[in-house]
């Protein structure tokens, strides 16, 4: 079932978001998404760029960044969508479907393939960012329009923790990566 959610999801299935938002026991099935995804993603860095992760530590690193971010991610597209947008939803819903939305994620194994890696992590962004779009759309119950700006605010204000995280991280000796 939750592969099948998964690729519903990556498909921007807009019933599966439906269906996680009202679905609370899909909180911990997103946290696997979210897991699975950054565990693929550390895979396809750590066979890539063995030098830019050290092991088990980059890949513990690149788990709980994304983890974090997901967390981060929801809270922050929550607060905006409902107090600037006047969207409706629950922190869980937007949890839930925003962690769906990273189900394309699980293609950035394939990062390691020499001369286009870069390009399949950014295409698998910008897939979750669709995602993130139609995710936000479902959970706070508005127009597209107002989830696209949701979404790019909550981009800019991502930015900011991005660059503190790296501060962090950097500081600690631990890898970290953007894509």
């Amino acid at each position: 079932m939750l592969v099948e959610r998964m690729q519903r999801a990556a498909r921007l299935d807009v019933t599966l978001y439906n269906e996680v938002e009202h679905d609370e026991d899909a909180t911990q099935e997103a946290i696997y998404v979210v897991a699975i995804a950054a565990v693929a993603s550390g895979i396809g860095t750590l066979i890539g760029s063995p030098g830019q992760m050290h092991g088990l530590v980059g890949l513990a690193s690149e788990v709980l960044t994304m983890l974090l971010n997901w967390v981060i991610w929801s809270y922050v597209t929550y607060f905006i969508g409902t107090r600037f947008f006047n969207g409706t939803a629950t922190p869980g819903e937007m949890l839930r479907t925003l962690g769906y939305a990273m189900s394309p994620g699980v293609l950035n194994v394939l990062g390691f393939v020499p001369c286009v890696g870069f390009l399949i992590r950014l295409g698998v962004f910008v897939w979750m960012l669709v995602a993130g779009v139609v995710a936000v759309r479902e959970a706070l119950d508005f127009e597209t329009r107002q989830a696209l700006l949701t979404v790019g605010v909550g981009w800019l204000a991502m930015v900011v923790i991005f660059i503190a995280e790296l501060l962090v991280f950097t500081a600690l000796g631990w890898p970290f990566r953007m894509l």
